[in-house]
């Protein structure tokens, strides 16, 4: 498919999340990379979009991407519970993967952004030894402060990659990447929360049980009890769209 036009959308509460294949929103992003236009890719779930409710400058952020996908099981199913269904799930993990594949045809470059020292360098060779047609044209870590911004941006321009992975945690990642996506050029540039640490070997992806009955997040719970503050957003975001349910989409 050539997507050409806008990209269909559904608005939960004014985020509008595209209601693409992971094959379509693979597609636009190659058509983004071969006509140079930097693309904000959003991986959302219902955690970020409760945040974005609290906080106006998030709001502002997700609402000016690009691309937003819906990476959250309950995205997915507020979208259908509310009569305007998304194609399916696009799980930022695995949509990483598939850009990459895809760019191993045209050799495109990969700058990876975050994370330790020694996981984004563990995850710039693993990377490599999967896709060698590709080229990891630069990597650092998170560890920088607002001082620095000036000096990583410009090393990153500097090194032009097509696909710029950022690793910095949904709060800081994607307002950096908003901030500075002018000023970077880089083609297609997404937040990927904790997926160098899957990559690396760091931390294990759920078992595929876990994956076919939706319940990712779940399993990250029993792994890491110290998310359940953040994971409370999830049964929260479940009743609010079921009191709001003839106003969740519509555009704010």
């Amino acid at each position: 498919m050539n997507q050409t036009g806008p990209i269909p959308t559904v608005s939960i509460y004014g985020i509008p999340f595209s209601k693409l294949t992971m094959k379509e929103t693979v597609e636009v992003l190659r058509q983004a990379v071969l006509t140079k236009q930097p693309h904000q890719v959003i991986t959302a779930n219902p955690i970020m979009v409760m945040a974005a409710l609290e906080n106006p400058a998030m709001m502002k952020v997700m609402q000016s991407a690009e691309m937003i996908v819906p990476d959250g099981t309950g995205v997915v199913w507020a979208a259908n519970y509310c009569g305007e269904p998304v194609a399916e799930r696009v799980p930022g993990f695995e949509l990483l993967h598939e850009l990459l594949r895809v760019g191993e045809n045209y050799r495109w470059g990969v700058y990876l952004l975050g994370s330790t020292p020694e996981v984004i360098q563990e995850t710039a060779v693993r990377l490599q030894e999967q896709y060698p047609a590709i080229r990891i044209v630069g990597y650092r870590d998170g560890y920088f402060g607002s001082a620095e911004d000036d000096q990583v941006v410009a090393s990153i321009r500097e090194a032009a990659p097509d696909f710029l992975f950022v690793a910095r945690g949904a709060d800081t990642q994607e307002p950096w990447i908003h901030k500075y996506k002018d000023a970077l050029q880089v083609p297609v540039t997404m937040g990927v929360g904790g997926s160098f640490d899957v990559i690396s070997g760091k931390t294990k992806r759920a078992p595929k049980v876990f994956q076919k009955l939706r319940l990712e997040w779940f399993y990250r719970l029993l792994r890491e009890p110290s998310r359940a503050g953040r994971m409370l957003a999830l049964p929260k975001f479940a009743v609010k769209v079921m009191r709001d349910k003839e106003n969740v989409t519509k555009v704010r």
